[in-house]
């Protein structure tokens, strides 16, 4: 907190001395005011008052009156009341309204002053730390806001582009399922991954009986399938007899994080391609 400065009005001067004298051993600024008006103009002028201390007694605006008006105009003070007790119920009610933090009886006793003045001071402190963890939340709740937005758009961007993958696998399958040759993918793994329809009839096997299975259990003909060596090379095409039919097989080596995968092309040998061998006889 900055310097703690204490504004202290009251009509009679030797009030406000004696007010002086009880401070004088704290680090406080004492401002004084001879009167309401006065009070209010060095508030307007000071900077930051953190403890307002009027009598109740005064001429024409009196103690509550006023700060009901430093209550408007700065409403952070704490204020407080000096009175005597033919007074009491006039300040209580004051105190009851919220205007007034606490009312300190004339004649006061000094130390019980200071510590009433500790004590407002501490609570000032405490309305500023709130207004201040009141702002940071309120801060962090907008940027929680923008952040969920930010998040929200990217959500929905990222489940629009899965729904255009999505689309765009839905169509390379059925492309695949009406290539007229059939199409084995083999994975790194060694389990098979895709099987088109022209590769399930060429094979007599169903979908649904190989694929995720090791390709040497669903699908023995391919014990050795061919490959490249590189990624990307295509090996020659090669004679496979399947259950009495006689097809071409080439393979390519598909390279997945160093590991290699294998797509098996498949087409009947009826025509008897150009620099193809057309005896029958398995890949191995």
């Amino acid at each position: 907190m900055n310097k703690i400065r204490i504004l202290c009005v009251d009509d009679e001067r030797n009030v406000l001395r004696a007010l002086e004298r009880v401070f004088m051993d704290e680090e406080y600024e004492i401002l004084t005011a001879s009167g309401s008006e006065e009070g209010l103009e060095l508030l307007d002028a000071a900077p930051q008052v953190q403890v307002v201390i009027a009598d109740y007694r005064m001429p024409g605006m009196n103690g509550v009156e006023f700060l009901r008006q430093v209550c408007k105009t700065h409403p952070d003070t704490i204020r407080i009341v000096l009175s005597g007790y033919a007074d009491t119920a006039s300040v209580v009610a004051a105190i009851n309204e919220g205007k007034i933090y606490k009312f300190i009886p004339k004649p006061w006793n000094d130390d019980e002053l200071k510590i009433s003045v500790a004590k407002a001071l501490e609570t000032f402190v405490m309305r500023r730390r709130n207004v201040q963890l009141t702002d940071e939340l309120r801060s962090k709740n907008e940027e929680l806001k923008e952040l969920n937005a930010s998040l929200e758009r990217l959500v929905q961007q990222r489940t629009a582009e899965l729904h255009r993958q999505n689309r765009a696998l839905l169509h390379a399958r059925d492309v695949l399922d009406h290539l007229p040759v059939g199409v084995v993918g083999i994975g790194t793994d060694g389990t098979v991954q895709q099987l088109n329809r022209e590769a399930a009839r060429m094979l007599g096997v169903k979908s649904e009986d190989v694929l995720g299975k090791a390709v040497r259990q669903a699908l023995p003909w391919f014990t050795s399938p061919p490959a490249a060596a590189a990624s990307g090379d295509v090996c020659s095409w090669l004679p496979l007899q399947v259950n009495g039919e006689k097809l071409l097989l080439k393979g390519i080596t598909v390279l997945e994080e160093g590991a290699a995968g294998v797509i098996l092309t498949l087409m009947r040998n009826a025509a008897g391609p150009a620099g193809t061998a057309e005896d029958g006889g398995n890949a191995a």
